[in-house]
């Protein structure tokens, strides 16, 4: 499977294509970051966005695509950006059929290092070694792509087999009571 994993902002967006292999083996396809001038009109930055993407899924035809989820920031202005920057990779994709897959900071960070709450160095450095990569991705935001696209690699299948189980769990569910229903119809139509 191929992933595109985005890292979404309006200044800089990172950008990684990882392929991945049987069991947990990882391979760097991609990386980069796409910058937006800061004094452009917020339209022009996201069409920006919105065209990187595109040629990114026009060059590396990924399977489906990760972004991270916008959690919680404490600057409103930065959170609506991320969050637009996000909104436009999700849209992109999906008027191309891809899936879209969303991840928590923490999610991501507990796939690739271990732990939740685990700094910038920490994600960085993992990346670069899962990858096995000759140094490490910079900004930060290419190595926090790479790290994304890792993790839904990692824990798509358990997500597929999870939504399998409680599928199969609904309809037991819904066999049962059908079976309840028709106990009670019978008994209530058997005289005593």
């Amino acid at each position: 499977m191929r992933v595109l994993g985005v890292d979404p902002g309006l200044t800089r967006c990172g950008l990684g294509v990882v392929d991945g292999g049987l069991g947990r083996a990882v391979s760097c396809v991609a990386v980069d970051v796409v910058r937006t001038p800061t004094d452009a009109d917020l339209a022009e930055r996201l069409l920006c966005v919105a065209s990187a993407v595109e040629e990114w899924l026009d060059t590396y035809r990924p399977d489906v695509v990760a972004v991270e989820r916008v959690f919680s920031q404490h600057n409103v202005r930065t959170v609506m950006g991320t969050a637009q920057a996000g909104g436009v990779v999700a849209l992109t994709a999906a008027r191309r059929g891809l899936p879209v897959e969303f991840h928590t900071p923490s999610e991501v960070k507990a796939a690739v290092t271990g732990s939740g709450r685990a700094n910038k160095a920490q994600v960085t450095g993992m990346v670069t070694r899962l990858l096995k990569l000759a140094a490490k991705p910079s900004p930060a935001d290419a190595a926090d792509a790479l790290a994304l696209a890792i993790c839904h690699l990692w824990r798509a299948p358990m997500r597929a087999r999870l939504a399998e189980a409680e599928a199969r769990a609904a309809q037991l569910a819904r066999t049962h009571r059908a079976r309840l229903a028709a106990a009670a119809r019978e008994k209530k139509g058997t005289p005593r």
